[in-house]
């Protein structure tokens, strides 16, 4: 499946189908003087826009990587998608401006047998290419088409409340379509509201999925070498696009040639089981053969560990002839890291008073389990 020709595929599909909606409704909604038929068909020209800006965000976001951009350019589909909820976002309050405007000038529609049929006609058209659109977004993980499908079941609503108020107004001379729009608006702006913050957190760096990094620590300590994987960190550049970095903890006896192939080894799994990029691994050392070390480690973490706000302690190393301890904290977002380094520093010395610490605090970027 070629990603980029299903989202090009798909939005020309949106594209063709928007302005065919549009050409018919603005066609009824001036024969029928219906405020909310016309702008119901200025809302498909945007859908259809929306569609151009996914195509261009598409072409743009596969262009290979180059000496100044060397991870590629896949974030510009966050850009498109920010663009399209944009449009959504217009679209609503330009719907709810025009509406409260009907309700205070008021203005009768005029209805006929065929602008009903088309509305109707229109409604289904919109929950099948809405569904559709979202659909192959979801498959092929397109913020873009996921947002232009919402958008067009929205639109589907949009124009089922239009028939039922032409309905109501056939049947009994009461208008309410203006009253109608000022809801749905309401809708419209919410959904492009959510789509723009969605957007926003994608380029501003979320935790990663706990699914994925779960798998990727679970993958790396199905080696039996390894004791534990910590400090994931994943780097998006684009939908389906990850580097990542971890520590894993090995043996205090592990040769450089070991730990050479070792890595090596995990970075093949990792992409082949997930796609995900192994950019970095880092080497955390645990003692090996030294009961002392076992002891005060198991010590240290418990004391460490009564504090609610330090979630994890890893990486931890005993030298005893040089009388060093070093580990790395895993703190919450309830503390200042530096406060919270001097907590934990002050408690060790105390208990520990003829040995040297170092402690580094690390920030909960994904799960530690």
């Amino acid at each position: 499946m070629n990603r980029d020709k299903v989202i090009i595929k798909t939005s020309i599909i949106g594209i063709l189908c928007n302005i065919l909606l549009a050409v018919f409704k603005a066609v009824v909604g001036v024969i029928s003087n219906s405020i909310a038929v016309i702008l119901d068909a200025v809302n498909n020209l945007s859908d259809a826009l929306s569609s151009i800006i996914t195509i261009v965000g598409t072409k743009l976001a596969g262009k290979l990587p180059d000496k100044k951009h060397p991870m590629g350019h896949g974030r510009i589909e966050y850009l498109s998608a920010m663009i399209v909820s944009g449009i959504v976002l217009y679209a609503g309050i330009a719907s709810l401006v025009q509406s409260f405007k009907k309700i205070i000038h008021p203005e009768k529609p005029d209805y006929s047998l065929t602008s009903l049929i088309i509305i109707a006609v229109a409604v289904v058209v919109k929950i099948v290419l809405g569904k559709y659109v979202k659909a192959q977004g979801q498959k092929v993980n397109s913020g873009s088409l996921v947002a232009s499908g919402a958008d067009a079941l929205f639109d589907a609503i949009l124009s089922a409340s239009v028939l039922v108020c032409a309905i109501i107004f056939i049947l009994s001379g009461f208008s309410l379509e203006a009253y109608v729009g000022v809801v749905i608006s309401g809708f419209i702006i919410k959904s492009g509201i959510e789509m723009m913050t969605g957007t926003l957190d994608e380029i501003l760096g979320v935790r990663s999925d706990k699914e994925m990094t779960s798998k990727i620590k679970h993958l790396i300590t199905q080696n039996t070498k390894v004791r534990g994987a910590y400090d994931l960190i994943m780097h998006n550049y684009g939908p389906d696009k990850y580097y990542a970095s971890v520590h894993i903890e090995l043996p205090d006896t592990t040769t450089a040639k070991e730990i050479d192939s070792l890595t090596r080894e995990l970075e093949t799994k990792i992409y082949e089981e997930t796609g995900v990029i192994l950019a970095g691994v880092g080497i955390y050392a645990y003692n090996t053969h030294d009961d002392e070390a076992l002891r005060i480690e198991k010590e240290v973490k418990q004391l460490v560990l009564q504090h609610k706000w330090a979630v994890q302690v890893h990486g931890f190393y005993l030298d005893v002839e040089a009388k060093m301890m070093r580990f790395d904290v895993v703190l919450s977002f309830d503390i200042e890291p530096q406060r919270a380094v001097q907590v934990l520093y002050d408690e060790i010395k105390k208990a520990y008073p003829d040995f040297a610490v170092k402690i580094a605090p690390d920030v909960d970027v994904s799960t530690t389990d």
